[in-house]
């Protein structure tokens, strides 16, 4: 390449280089003294009109400059749709902005969009909120004051009887309520340890002795003529009102008192305590029961009327025993009899037993000796009674059970003129007074 032609250098074709074509440069104006200098030298470089320079822009984001559009590009999205011209209609966006946290689209990542649009034209539908009227709302108040009034009460009755068990914790038990109410529970009862009484202090001080002289109670001598079973069931229970009469108000001074029983006894037939083969009147401890013979009673009654004291007799003697059963005096009795070593020790505690009623009934007799009408011929029959009755003067075998004649006679004698039965301690006695 010649020298004339070699190649151009960098910046030839730049403006001032070489390579470009000088323009006439503009005829500039005359300097004077009130040219500005920069006046002079923008018009001298060529530059524009200045423009007078703003204030900063406030520090923060800038909304940034489109980009000029690329002729070239033919991508899918061109920019948002073009507005709609004033009057045509306008077809609504579909869908709802999804809720959710922020999706990371961006550069270098998957994009999430579905094909269910994101925004819509319409805002979301939101339900009313449903209000109460004023008279539900004043009743819901009025139950929830009820509810936290009863919640202050309870919680009030809850301590107090927390306090009440904390200071008496044996008068609080915990008992679960049952559906069913339960009876009542009987008040508690505390066991007291009595002593035993021995039988001999039983027998020789017992309070039968401390009643007293027998009241009279004015008892009349049944007008029943015991000639027949029947009279003669009707005879002692005539009777038996005037006895109750004399001995409860007595009784009830020491000990509980109850009526006994009045039964006919019948050969061969068995009561409380056997009664087999029994010829006699007798008392049975087992049911509190007066067994009579009536078969004797009204045989005698024929064959002579005064016969009836000794039906009176008989009564009072088997009452006795139910005075002694009441005192507990029988108890006593054959507890000893029972612990007796021989048999003859053994009848001796029967025989103060029986002996013991005989004063007693005599006793009752005295007291009422008047209304029963025993003067005259029956006064005069009750004291030969008093002299022949005894275990030796039966006629069937002799069994020393009851008293001999003689003291049958002590013992019904001293009932008889004193009527007090403190005279009739024959557990006190010696062993002759009860033979």
């Amino acid at each position: 390449m010649a020298d004339d032609e070699r190649a151009p250098e960098p910046g030839h074709f730049l403006p001032g280089g070489e390579g470009e074509q000088p323009e006439p440069a503009p005829t500039a104006a005359p300097r004077t003294a009130l040219t500005p200098p920069d006046t002079v030298n923008r018009q001298q470089l060529g530059l524009g009109k200045a423009r007078p320079i703003g204030a900063p822009p406030a520090p923060g984001p800038r909304k940034a400059a489109p980009l000029p559009a690329d002729p070239e590009y033919r991508g899918g999205y061109s920019g948002p749709p073009p507005a709609p011209q004033p009057g045509a209609p306008v077809t609504p966006l579909q869908g709802t902005r999804q809720i959710g946290r922020a999706r990371p689209v961006g550069w270098n990542t998957t994009s999430t969009r579905t094909g269910v649009p994101e925004f819509t034209s319409q805002q979301p539908e939101l339900k009313q909120r449903r209000r109460l009227s004023r008279p539900i709302v004043g009743i819901i108040s009025a139950l929830a004051l009820i509810v936290v009034s009863g919640g202050a009460v309870a919680a009030y009755k809850l301590i107090d009887s927390f306090d009440s068990t904390v200071a008496n914790p044996l008068t609080q038990p915990t008992v679960k309520p049952s559906k069913t109410p339960e009876p009542p529970l009987p008040d508690p009862t505390v066991t007291k340890t009595v002593e035993p009484v021995p039988d001999a202090v039983r027998l020789q001080k017992n309070e039968l002795y401390k009643f007293g002289k027998l009241p009279t109670v004015n008892c009349p001598l049944p007008k029943v003529k015991p000639n027949t079973k029947t009279n003669v069931l009707r005879f002692y229970q005539a009777l038996m009102p005037c006895l109750a009469e004399t001995w409860e108000p007595l009784v009830v001074k020491y000990y509980p008192f109850r009526q006994p029983k009045l039964a006919l006894a019948v050969k061969g037939a068995k009561g409380a305590c056997g009664g087999e083969g029994i010829e006699t009147a007798y008392y049975c401890p087992e049911d509190e029961t007066i067994y009579m013979r009536w078969e004797d009673d009204a045989k005698f009654y024929q064959q002579n009327p005064v016969a009836v004291v000794d039906l009176v007799r008989t009564m009072a003697h088997e009452y006795s025993h139910h005075v002694q059963m009441l005192t507990n005096i029988v108890i006593s009795s054959n507890s000893q009899a029972g612990w007796a070593k021989t048999p003859a020790a053994k009848l001796e505690w029967s025989r103060r037993l029986e002996l013991q009623a005989s004063c007693l009934g005599s006793a009752f007799i005295s007291a009422n000796q008047k209304t029963l009408g025993l003067v005259g011929e029956r006064l005069d029959f009750w004291n030969y009674l008093s002299r022949h009755i005894g275990d030796e003067l039966s006629d069937k075998k002799v069994v020393r059970d009851h008293g001999s004649s003689k003291s049958y006679t002590y013992w019904s004698g001293q009932g008889f003129k004193t009527a007090n039965p403190a005279t009739c301690n024959t557990y006190a006695a010696p062993p002759a007074k009860v033979s």
